[in-house]
């Protein structure tokens, strides 16, 4: 049977796979061809004359042996001299924590004397006031003054740092022109609004972490530590106001510098705690000393009538 003749089947040539670096034609010339035909070249002509790899003749070789020899008494010398001067510095270094370690005794020392002072003051001008006019009278300038120790109800505040001190809210906050990165930390001035805002409240005596506070009393700042009458503070800040209890709570709380504090404990992670509690004991002032003001001598105009 004839039949049309079957044309062979057309295959067509199956094309290469496209390289995936192919777009990227430069940096793949770069990284075959690294180094210069011209390098490649002269390095070539270099090896064939002779002139590549160690040192043929003798004075060659003497050279490169007499350099490594320098090369190692540099080394050999520098650290001969390191381990001769590493007793010296270890010797310098002790002295100096001992002489550290001295000073301290020494500051620790004038420190108590201080205290010590300072309490014999107080206690002279206890006596002085008690001498002064009668014991009532004398009794509530003390009180007043700071210069005797108190007793009564009020309300205990406890203030403390952020559990992460670094860590703290962006912005709109209370501390946002403060100029502190550190927004966790309880600051000198969160302390002076504490303070400020329970005598507002009708605080009678106020007292932070043992220190009673007067008329004289300055809380600053020396670095992240918190000075109360020059005497660095340690964290949790407890603070004692001696007054009516439930209303001085209530008052403080609802003030200005009350939600102060409450927004370093939302904004800023800062822990606080009051509770109103029956009875609290405050201590007097180390000393009160008045350099300036003197006791007026005018008589009361009702009094010379």
């Amino acid at each position: 049977m004839c039949g049309m003749p079957q044309q062979p089947p057309i295959r067509s040539t199956p094309a290469r796979p496209r390289r995936l670096d192919a777009s990227m034609s430069l940096l793949t010339n770069v990284m075959d061809h690294s180094l210069d035909d011209g390098y490649a070249e002269a390095a070539a002509r270099k090896k064939a004359a002779g002139e590549g790899g160690m040192p043929k003749t003798l004075r060659s070789k003497l050279g490169l042996a007499a350099g490594l020899v320098l090369a190692a008494l540099v080394v050999t010398v520098g650290a001969a001299q390191a381990r001769v001067a590493a007793p010296v510095v270890a010797k310098e270094r002790e002295e100096l924590v001992d002489r550290i370690d001295r000073e301290s005794e020494t500051a620790d020392q004038l420190e108590d004397s201080v205290d010590r002072l300072r309490e014999d003051v107080s206690a002279r001008q206890r006596e002085a006031l008690k001498h002064s006019g009668g014991s009532a009278d004398s009794d509530l300038v003390g009180i007043l003054s700071g210069a005797s120790a108190v007793h009564g109800p009020g309300v205990k505040l406890v203030v403390n740092d952020a559990k992460e001190a670094d860590g703290g809210g962006e912005g709109g906050g209370p501390r946002e022109t403060s100029g502190f990165s550190d927004t966790g930390r309880v600051r000198d001035r969160d302390m002076q609004r504490v303070v400020n805002g329970l005598w507002e409240s009708g605080a009678e005596a106020v007292s932070i972490n043992g220190q009673r506070l007067t008329a004289l009393s300055a809380i600053r700042a020396a670095g992240d530590a918190i000075l109360v009458d020059n005497k660095p503070l340690v964290p949790p800040y407890t603070v004692l106001a001696v007054g009516d209890g439930q209303r001085l709570s209530t008052r403080f709380q609802n003030s200005a510098d009350g939600l102060y504090l409450n927004a370093l404990q939302e904004g800023y992670g800062v822990r606080t705690a009051i509770s109103v509690e029956d009875d609290l004991r405050l201590p007097a002032a180390p000393s009160v000393t008045v350099r300036t003001a003197q006791p007026s001598t005018e008589k009361n105009e009702k009094g010379t009538s």
